[in-house]
Parts: C-alpha cells; sequence; structure tokens
C-alpha cells in the first residue's frame, strides 16, 4: 500500500474542497450554442456543460495539488508552478532548433539523454539570451540532487501542440544548464489516466518527437513514480470514496441540469 492512511485523508479533502467549490459556482444555463441546442436541445447541453466543468476542475485544479502532496512524502524538494530559469546561450538554442528539425523531418528518432547531453555541451556558450517559459507544474528533487521538472497534461493533449511542447521541455533542461552545467536534469510530460486502457497509450509515442522511456509517464508510470507502487491504485480508490461520500450533492446537481 503506496499512500499512509493520513496522506489518503489528506487528498481526499482537496479533491472534496475542490469539488464543493466548483458546484456552488456551477450554473444551469449552458453559454449560447444555437446549433448545438437545435441539434441536440438545450437541457442536454446543459448536463454537458455541468460534465465538462467537473472535468475541467480535475485537470486544471486537483492533479497537480494531489501530485505535490503525495511527492512531498518521497522527495527531498518540491515546489508547483515553478520556473526553470531565466537564461539560456545562444548556442544551446541553436541546438534545440536543430535537434527539433530532424525530429521534424523524421531525420532522427528522440533520445532524450543524448538529447540533454548535446545541450549540456554548450550550455554557455554564446551570447547569453534573457527567456521566459511555461510553468512548470511540478518541480522534484532527489536526495541525491537529481532534478524531475514536470509538466502535468490532458489525457488527449492537442497533437498539434508536439513540437511547441518539446521545444519547452528542451529550453527547461537548456535553463536549468546554464545556471548549473552539472546538473542532473529530467524533464517529463505526465498524463494522469490511460484512456485507452488496457490497450497501450498511443496518442504522443506514435510521434518520433517524444522519448517514451524519458519524455513520458502515463498514469500508474507517473502516480508510482511520485508515490512509490501503488499509488495510482490507492489515488484511484480515494476517488472513488469521496464520490460515494458525495453522492447526494451530485445528484441534487444532476437534477437541477
Amino acid at each position: 500500500m503506496a499512500l499512509t492512511e493520513l496522506l489518503k485523508k489528506d487528498i481526499e479533502e482537496i479533491i472534496r474542497e475542490k469539488l464543493k467549490d466548483k458546484l456552488k459556482k456551477l450554473t444551469t444555463e449552458p453559454a449560447d450554442m444555437p446549433f448545438h441546442f437545435r441539434l441536440l436541445g438545450k437541457k442536454r447541453m446543459a448536463l454537458y456543460s455541468f460534465i465538462h466543468s467537473i472535468n475541467t476542475i480535475i485537470g486544471t485544479s486537483m492533479y497537480e495539488k494531489i501530485a505535490a502532496k503525495i511527492a512531498k512524502e518521497n522527495y527531498k524538494f518540491v515546489a508547483e508552478q515553478a520556473t526553470s530559469g531565466n537564461h539560456i546561450s545562444k548556442k544551446a538554442r541553436e541546438e534545440i532548433q536543430d535537434i527539433l528539425e530532424k525530429l521534424n523531418n523524421s531525420e532522427t528518432v528522440s533520445n532524450k539523454i543524448q538529447e540533454i547531453e548535446k545541450l549540456r555541451k554548450v550550455a554557455s556558450e554564446g551570447k547569453k539570451i534573457k527567456v521566459t517559459h511555461t510553468k512548470i507544474d511540478l518541480m522534484i528533487e532527489t536526495e541525491d540532487g537529481e532534478q524531475f521538472l514536470i509538466d502535468i497534461k490532458t489525457a488527449k493533449p492537442n497533437i498539434g501542440d508536439f513540437k511547441h511542447l518539446k521545444r519547452t521541455l528542451l529550453e527547461w533542461v537548456a535553463t536549468r544548464l546554464f545556471d548549473n552545467k552539472e546538473a542532473k536534469i529530467n524533464t517529463l510530460i505526465a498524463i494522469p489516466y490511460n484512456p485507452y486502457d488496457p490497450e497501450p497509450y498511443q496518442r504522443w509515442t506514435k510521434k518520433n518527437m517524444f522519448d517514451p522511456k524519458h519524455d513520458i509517464k502515463v498514469a500508474a508510470e507517473f502516480w508510482d513514480f511520485i508515490g512509490g507502487e501503488g499509488t495510482y491504485e490507492d489515488l484511484k480508490d480515494c476517488f472513488e470514496r469521496v464520490g460515494n461520500e458525495m453522492e447526494d450533492e451530485l445528484k441534487k446537481c444532476f437534477d437541477r441540469f
């Protein structure tokens, strides 16, 4: 059993508070969608709006908070919405562009370890460039100083964002190495669950833009990574218990819609 009873209670409280707060703010009046209303009916669209709102709150507010809570039990340092650094070298930026072009043109398949070492070699070469990056959803550091910068994504992210996301991961590496060329650095995309289960997750791994072993962790790979074996199963049970506890409140909301 990966999660302690106390940690399970803390996680359930996060789920409960976020859900209750969202239910208070929900409106039964969906945005005006004249074509959808006429095709599917206003009541069905109102119900869709309700489900979509719950999905959104889980994706935007719960996963990150829960992941940080779990990681704090197992890692030396944990931070949410962190930054990787403010500067990158001109040579590192050129190296990133070269990596992306080769991947985009299918000239090579991503090998994250090699990509990091290429950036390490040029981390401080050339002009110093100031950069502003997307915030890191979750930053964790092991006792021996190895860092993992994690971007938590929805289960089915936009395929068109592949190149942009790969660039972000590489620039996180480059900015961290600019500040410390010897840093033990890893960057990851975390997918909280696999919508294709029991089939393997394929949405990202079909593209050579990402290294499946070192760029992406899906479902149990991610949760067990930050919390230990069994964390994913324990976490699903936490959601189920809160759902059972709040069944009457959820039913009242469904009935309103």
